[in-house]
C-alpha cells in the first residue's frame, strides 16, 4: 500500500517552497513510493524549480497570510478583515476542506503554514503536522490583535500531531507540539567559472543578485548609479532598462546555483533568502521590515552565523549601495552553515508515514 502525502505551501512568499522542498526530496529517495500531492498558488514552474520528484499539482489557497500592498507593507486594515470575513464561516470553510482531503485520499497532510489544512486534516481523522518559522496566529496578533481568530488559529496549531519549527524562527512559546529542527535549505553550487564565462565577465567583476522573494513588487533598478565592475542579476518580470543588468532566466543554472555564485544577495528579511545564503557563505545586504513579527529572529541568527548589512529603504530605492557592498567585500566571509534540518524534518515524517502504513494489512 502506497502511502499519500498531501502537502500544503502557502503563497505568501516563496521561502515557504524553500523550506518544504528539500524536505520532499529527501522523502522520495528514502521512499520513492510515496505519493505526492502538492496544494499551492505558488506558479507550479517555481514548484518544479525547487521540487526534484514526481507530485500531483492543486492551485489552491491553504491561507490567508496578509494582505501586501507590496514585498515590505502589510495592509493591516484589508488583512484583518479577510480574516474577519474567513472566519465568520469558518466552520463550514474546515468541513469543505475534510471532504476533500477524504476525496483525496490524503493518508498524511503536511502544511507550511495555512491552519485549514490542518483544521481539515483534524476534522477527518487524518495524522497532519505543521512545519515553518512562523505561525499565522502570532502573525494575527501582532497586527489584528489577541482575540477570539487568533485564538480559533492557534488551536490548529496547537492540534497538529507536531509543529515543526524550523531554525531560525520565531518563539511561538504558545505552542505544546514543537518539534525545533536545525535550518532548512537547498544549497546550490559555486559555477561561477562557467557563468564568469558565460556572461565574459572579468575575475574582478562583481554579480549581486537581487530578489525580493515570492511576493510581487520590484526595485527601481533602472534608476540606480551605475557602479564600476558591478553587474545586477534580476528577474525578467522586472522589466529592468540598465546597462549593467542581467537577466535571471537568460542564465543556464538554477536559483540556488546562481546564488552560491554569486558575490552579493540584496532582500529582504526572508526565511528562504537568509538562509540560502548563509549556507551558501554569501554576503547580505537586507531593507529591513521592521514591522514583520518574524523579522528579528531571522536578522539576529544572520548576524551571528552570516555576513550582512542593513540598507536603508530609502538608499535602497536610489541604488545608493557601493559603500556598503565595497564594505562587506573586505570583511572575511564566515563558514557557511550546514542546513541539517531538512533530514531531521524528513526522520520525522517518515517515521509518521511509516506508522500510517502500519495500519493497513
Amino acid at each position: 500500500m502506497n502511502c499519500h502525502l498531501v502537502v500544503s505551501i502557502s503563497g505568501h512568499g516563496f521561502g515557504h517552497v524553500a523550506q518544504t522542498a528539500p524536505i520532499l526530496n529527501l522523502l522520495h529517495q528514502r521512499m520513492p513510493q510515496l505519493r505526492l500531492t502538492v496544494r499551492s498558488t505558488v506558479p507550479l514552474a517555481h514548484l518544479r524549480s525547487r521540487i526534484h520528484v514526481p507530485f500531483a499539482h492543486l492551485p489552491s489557497e491553504g491561507d490567508i497570510g496578509m494582505v501586501m500592498s507590496s514585498a515590505l507593507d502589510v495592509l493591516v486594515e484589508e488583512s484583518c478583515a479577510a480574516y474577519r470575513a474567513f472566519h465568520s464561516d469558518r466552520d463550514a470553510h474546515v468541513a469543505e476542506e475534510a471532504g476533500l482531503l477524504h476525496e483525496l485520499g490524503a493518508d498524511m497532510v503536511l502544511s507550511n503554514v495555512g491552519y485549514l489544512p490542518l483544521a481539515g486534516a483534524q476534522r477527518a481523522g487524518i495524522p497532519n503536522a505543521a512545519l515553518c518559522s512562523l505561525n499565522w496566529a502570532e502573525i494575527y496578533r501582532h497586527y489584528c490583535g489577541d482575540d477570539a481568530i487568533a485564538m480559533q488559529i492557534q488551536s490548529c496549531y496547537a492540534s497538529a500531531d507536531a509543529f515543526l519549527r524550523a531554525t531560525p524562527c520565531m518563539a511561538m512559546e504558545r505552542l505544546p507540539n514543537l518539534v525545533t529542527v536545525a535550518p532548512i535549505a537547498d544549497v546550490g553550487n559555486n559555477r561561477r567559472d562557467e557563468l564568469d564565462r558565460h556572461l565574459r565577465l572579468s575575475k574582478e567583476e562583481k554579480l549581486v543578485l537581487v530578489s525580493l522573494g515570492g511576493i510581487a513588487s520590484r526595485l527601481p533598478i533602472e534608476r540606480w548609479p551605475r557602479i564600476a565592475g558591478v553587474r545586477w542579476l534580476v528577474q525578467q518580470s522586472w522589466q529592468v532598462e540598465h546597462p549593467d543588468a542581467i537577466v535571471i532566466e537568460s542564465l543556464p543554472m538554477s536559483f540556488s546555483d546562481l546564488l552560491a555564485s554569486s558575490d552579493a544577495l540584496i532582500c529582504k528579511p526572508g526565511y528562504g533568502s537568509f538562509v540560502e545564503a548563509a549556507c551558501s557563505g554569501v554576503p547580505v545586504l537586507y531593507v529591513n521590515r521592521a514591522d514583520w513579527p518574524e523579522s528579528p529572529a531571522l536578522i539576529e541568527w544572520l548576524q551571528q552565523h552570516g555576513l550582512c548589512r542593513e540598507v536603508p529603504r530609502d538608499d535602497l530605492g536610489r541604488g545608493k549601495i557601493e559603500d556598503l557592498l565595497r564594505g562587506i567585500w573586505n570583511v572575511p566571509r564566515p563558514e557557511p552553515v550546514l542546513p541539517e534540518g531538512a533530514i531531521q524534518a524528513a526522520d520525522w515524517l517518515e517515521a509518521g508515514i511509516r506508522r500510517v502504513l502500519k495500519r493497513y494489512p
